[in-house]
């Protein structure tokens, strides 16, 4: 029995997000049907992230164990040739049977991009569209309230029973001229479901109204409360772009 890691990337678009699901198509439901169409064998694939329904990815790692005699680059050639565009192996390598990529994750690194303007349409499946003038200096500001450890109850699904304290490392806020896109990007070691996405669309609110302060957004942080009104942004802003582990 060997196993293996690999790293992945797909668009997110059409599919019903990372996780196999009875019925829907899903990232590892695809790379797991397609490797028994190839080799024969069943397996089960693992995801350091559990990215939902229209995320996409640069850098999700995951790993699986098989029973077959062949080389990591020869797995790579047959397994590739029979995925859909949508989703690309960019490595696979084998590591020891007890490796597990949702442990000692030291950092992951998430993109979320948004347009000002209209995008062109090769674009528009990668950002969100929002229509209202957004005060960057005010964004920055928003994004940096969430900075540190806290209890981001306020900002998930809220069908989280378990502990909703995490640690985000790190924010910033590019424009990128050549897609006239801006790029959040947002770094820390784990994220609840809808977590980013939710700190996104409630700081573009609040950086594109001048009836919310930085202390709407404090408040709803301290509060705990996943009813809170502010908005979600769209999932296909969001890309999973790296992670790093510890050595």
């Amino acid at each position: 029995m060997k196993k293996y890691k690999i790293i992945v990337a797909y668009d997110g678009t059409d599919f019903y997000g990372w996780q196999v699901q009875a019925g829907h198509p899903t990232i590892a439901g695809v790379l797991q049907d397609r490797f028994k169409d190839v080799f024969g064998k069943e397996i089960v694939i693992a995801g350091a992230s559990r990215t939902d329904a229209g995320v996409h990815a640069l850098g999700q790692t995951a790993a699986f164990t098989v029973d077959l005699n062949i080389t990591a680059q020869d797995l790579l050639h047959a397994w590739q040739n029979i995925l859909p565009e949508s989703i690309v192996l960019r490595s696979i390598d084998e590591v020891p049977l007890d490796w597990n990529p949702r442990h000692n994750v030291k950092q992951k690194t998430y993109y979320y991009h948004f347009f000002q303007e209209r995008p062109l349409p090769m674009g528009s499946r990668y950002g969100y569209y929002y229509r209202y003038p957004v005060n960057l200096e005010k964004l920055k500001q928003s994004l940096s309230v969430f900075v540190g450890t806290h209890d981001f109850r306020s900002f998930c699904t809220g069908d989280e029973y378990e502990n909703t304290v995490r640690t985000i490392d790190e924010v910033g806020v590019e424009y990128l001229p050549h897609f006239k896109t801006y790029r959040i990007i947002i770094k820390g070691p784990g994220f609840l479901r809808y977590m980013i996405r939710r700190i996104v669309g409630a700081c573009l609110e609040i950086a594109s109204r001048d009836s919310l302060t930085l202390n709407d957004l404090q408040k709803a942080l301290e509060e705990k409360n996943p009813l809170q009104l502010l908005p979600t942004a769209p999932a296909k802003g969001l890309m999973l772009w790296n992670i790093e582990y510890q050595e």
